[in-house]
């Protein structure tokens, strides 16, 4: 069919993003990292007494940006607040790069970067993690130039698990010029149990050029209503904002996220239940002979090389829907207790032939 409309070449042959493959009802939905649990009653309750979809929301999305601040210990102006970090990422993109700059991040990360540096008319400069999946820093510093706009580092590793530690990130700093966007991706936070991980908040006012990217999808589990957040200077959130699409974040979303943060005792609960699970899920998967990265996220990384097609098609004969990124690895959420023994049994019969 002919196509006489002229579109931008790099966008017309750009893939769009590919989520996790939705499940069959009988099967376990374990390749889009979200949380198994149900959002807390209490979120159920106000979303049911709150629910209004005839009135626009709050665009600014003042009273959750406040109730950040008070949190984090900022002003509101530092903290921006977006339909999921992911849309937060295109609109500091959009704000700091242009045609002919670069945007530097480790490789295999979150997939979703490339994409959106084409989008932003950019260039990817992608860094090989290091043998282990973690960021190797040291070439990250060394791949800025002057053309370099925006490094991201993303901690927990999406989707190999490994973190950036505070030792690490602060020496990277140290090499990363004043004038360069740091992104500290941490949707995963809240899954972090080392103690010597960086944590983005403690760093926010020693770094001028530094901006924290958060979500409520992962640990706060409410994957389906795309709210995330930034903390920042407030001149480089400015210009994020003046990229968003107007109106993207909804009431009832904005609602959800102020309920959650009243009841983080409860929430945090679940949170430790995810954990203690993917460390002792992990721990079974050494005994097998898998070598597993340290997984600090809500999901495990198999590192299946050439076999990892195969290996998705076991899974799935299993009953579960795990998320593969060939030719290197397989991505697996922590999910529902009763997926574990056909977790196991799965990455057993795997294990032999990887």
């Amino acid at each position: 069919m002919p196509q006489p409309v002229r579109l931008r070449p790099e966008i017309a042959s750009l893939p769009p993003y590919r989520q996790g493959r939705q499940a069959d009802p009988e099967a376990f939905k374990l390749s889009s990292n979200e949380n198994p649990f149900d959002p807390l009653p209490a979120v159920v309750e106000v979303l049911r007494d709150s629910l209004q979809v005839n009135r626009y929301p709050d665009a600014a999305a003042v009273e959750l940006r406040e109730v950040l601040a008070r949190r984090f210990g900022v002003t509101a102006d530092e903290v921006h607040v977006g339909s999921g970090s992911v849309a937060i990422l295109s609109q500091l993109f959009l704000a700091a790069a242009q045609p002919g700059d670069e945007i530097v991040y480790a490789w295999r990360s979150f997939e979703a970067y490339p994409g959106l540096v084409t989008v932003a008319g950019a260039t990817s400069v992608q860094v090989p993690n290091r043998a282990d999946g973690g960021h190797d820093l040291d070439a990250m510093a060394s791949a800025i130039t002057e053309r370099t706009r925006i490094v991201v580092v993303c901690t927990p590793n999406n989707p190999t698990g490994e973190i950036v530690t505070t030792h690490e990130f602060e020496s990277f700093m140290a090499k990363v010029p004043e004038d360069v966007l740091v992104l500290l991706d941490e949707a995963y936070v809240e899954f972090v149990t080392d103690p010597d991980a960086v944590n983005g908040e403690s760093l926010l006012e020693r770094h001028p050029n530094l901006v924290v990217l958060r979500t409520f999808s992962k640990a706060y589990g409410l994957a389906g209503l795309r709210v995330g957040y930034a903390i920042g200077p407030s001149y480089v959130l400015d210009a994020a904002r003046s990229t968003a699409i107007p109106l993207s974040v909804t009431g009832i979303a904005q609602i959800a996220a102020i309920e959650s943060l009243k009841h983080e005792d409860e929430l945090f609960e679940r949170v430790g239940r995810i954990t203690r699970l993917r460390d002792q899920l992990r721990q079974a998967l050494l005994d097998q002979g898998w070598d597993v990265p340290r997984a600090q996220g809500n999901f495990l990384w198999l590192p299946t090389g050439e076999h990892t097609a195969h290996a998705a098609q076991v899974f799935e004969a299993a009953g579960l829907i795990v998320r593969a990124f060939a030719p290197e690895g397989l991505r697996i959420s922590v999910g529902e207790a009763a997926s574990v023994d056909k977790l196991l049994g799965a990455a057993a019969e795997l294990v032999r032939v990887v």
